[in-house]
């Protein structure tokens, strides 16, 4: 299994509490999580949810303009991602409407950061375990648990950085990744800097999985905002 693919996966957390907000995100992204994003309330969550693209979403229960099971199932209209509770009221009539309209699970607070870490992956594990890491490109195919590209019968390598930065490309196919965000894949908490490392990178995996590098077709440049992954359409 593929944790750093899971630790990748988009989340949104929604609570009116600014101070469990702020523990939860440094919670997560010492754990490995970086695609974070947070609302108070279920009007900034829904306006934010249509934009973000969340693949779990954690909801508290008591929400200043409603409840997380309104909420839950005004995201589900949209999406079908996993969805976990994470709210102070325990009571089982509670935890029986959350599991009875679709939760995937309900912690109570409080919580040891390491239970929700450990019922997050399990979600994910769940949930996203089917994907498939062949990618077919125009020219080329991307063999993710390998490491390597494929391209007119050859078989060439990727180096850790490459694999790193393609597959955020990959989760985010057909989305501008911003270069910060391929920075921060690549080289860590503190990517500032490394713009021309990355684009140094970039011409290489083009080398790789291009048939004219100078030319691309599949990891395009959007000017002045980062960089795009366009997968092959399956005819």
């Amino acid at each position: 299994m593929d944790f750093e693919f899971l630790k990748s996966k988009r989340l949104l957390i929604v609570d009116d509490e600014q101070e469990l907000l702020d523990m939860l995100v440094s919670i997560l992204n010492s754990e490995g999580f970086n695609n974070i994003a947070t609302a108070k309330n279920i009007k900034n969550a829904l306006a934010l949810a249509d934009s973000y693209n969340p693949e779990l979403a954690i909801l508290d229960v008591m929400l200043p303009d409603g409840n997380g099971f309104s909420l839950m199932e005004q995201l589900r209209q949209n999406g079908s991602y996993p969805i976990l509770f994470l709210t102070a009221r325990g009571e089982d009539e509670d935890k029986f409407q959350g599991f009875g309209i679709g939760a995937d699970d309900y912690v109570v607070k409080p919580f040891l950061p390491k239970e929700l870490v450990f019922r997050i992956m399990a979600i994910l594990r769940r949930t996203y375990k089917d994907e498939n890491p062949h990618v077919r490109l125009h020219d080329s195919e991307i063999d993710f648990d390998k490491a390597e590209v494929t391209k007119n019968g050859e078989h060439i390598a990727l180096t850790a950085k490459e694999h790193s930065i393609l597959n955020v490309l990959y989760r985010n196919a057909g989305r501008i990744v911003t270069t910060d965000s391929l920075c921060e894949a690549a080289w860590g908490e503190n990517p500032f800097g490394y713009e021309n490392s990355l684009m140094a990178h970039i011409r290489r995996i083009r080398e790789k999985i291009e048939l004219n590098p100078s030319r691309p077709v599949s990891l395009i440049t959007v000017k002045g905002l980062g960089y795009k992954l366009v997968l092959k359409e399956n005819k």
